[in-house]
């Protein structure tokens, strides 16, 4: 039996239309994340699924990262006969790059799937529709705790990442390239000024809300049952993803722009 491909026409107003319809659940989820009433029971039980399930694999995700530059960036200044710089760099890239887009795309693969496959199961059991009968705004109560518990952890699990980047470089440093540890965290700490924060500290803010608002889209337009919920599962991990790496090209274009580097 033949596949029937949709028209370039359909194919083009199905994504226009679901970028509208996207672009409205995130503008009335923002709205609702600064107006009551505010489900806080609901907030802190998605910080604590978001932020402390997520620790495990954010500690050791920053962690190793944070080795293998420390390695990768001895071998290349080897060469210039700067391996006392070892720090500058493995300090620069946490906190500028690595710090925040590995976090970003750690907790999208863990909670963008769990979100939208949550809302997805309720979607397909008409519970979301129950609870709009009921009276309750379902993006109000279900959407704007996800979004507000993403935002807030996600920024204090990139800092943590970053001190666990700094702290990997800094064992690698001392024990296995021989460098002085007070000469590996001096430079650390001189290598960094306020803009390199302020990059690194923006990020998160924009990536969480990307993550969770792309997961909790996918997971209210679910259809068909128990393969609709895994299929959107998988898209909200791609497509926040992608739009995490695309958002970071963006801003540090802005940020380079604005702050100088």
């Amino acid at each position: 039996m033949p596949i029937q491909l949709p028209s370039p026409t359909a194919w083009v107003k199905s994504k226009v239309l679901a970028l509208q319809e996207y672009s409205l659940l995130a503008g009335r989820a923002f709205r609702s994340m600064f107006s009551p009433p505010i489900y806080w029971g609901d907030v802190a039980q998605q910080m604590d699924m978001i932020g402390v399930g997520s620790l495990p694999i954010v500690v050791l995700t920053g962690f190793f990262t944070g080795c293998v530059l420390a390695l990768q960036a001895a071998t290349a200044l080897k060469q210039f006969g700067a391996v006392s710089k070892t720090g500058n760099l493995v300090a620069l890239s946490m906190v500028k790059e690595l710090g925040p887009v590995l976090t970003g795309l750690m907790v999208s693969g863990r909670n963008a799937s769990g979100m939208a496959s949550e809302l997805g199961s309720m979607k397909v059991t008409e519970q979301i529709d129950a609870m709009r009968a009921l009276g309750v705004d379902p993006i109000r109560k279900l959407v704007a705790p996800r979004i507000s518990a993403t935002v807030f952890m996600l920024f204090w699990l990139s800092i943590l990442s970053m001190c666990m980047g700094i702290l990997g470089g800094g064992l690698v440093a001392v024990f296995m390239l021989g460098l002085d540890g007070h000469a590996y965290f001096t430079s650390t700490y001189s290598a960094l000024v306020w803009a390199d924060l302020w990059q690194g500290l923006t990020k998160p803010i924009f990536f969480g809300f990307i993550i969770s608002s792309v997961g909790c889209y996918y997971g209210m337009q679910t259809k068909g049952g128990t393969q609709g919920v895994g299929r959107a599962t998988t898209e909200a991990v791609v497509a926040s993803s992608i739009l995490i790496i695309v958002s970071d090209f963006i801003l540090t274009r802005l940020m380079i722009g604005i702050l100088g580097r």
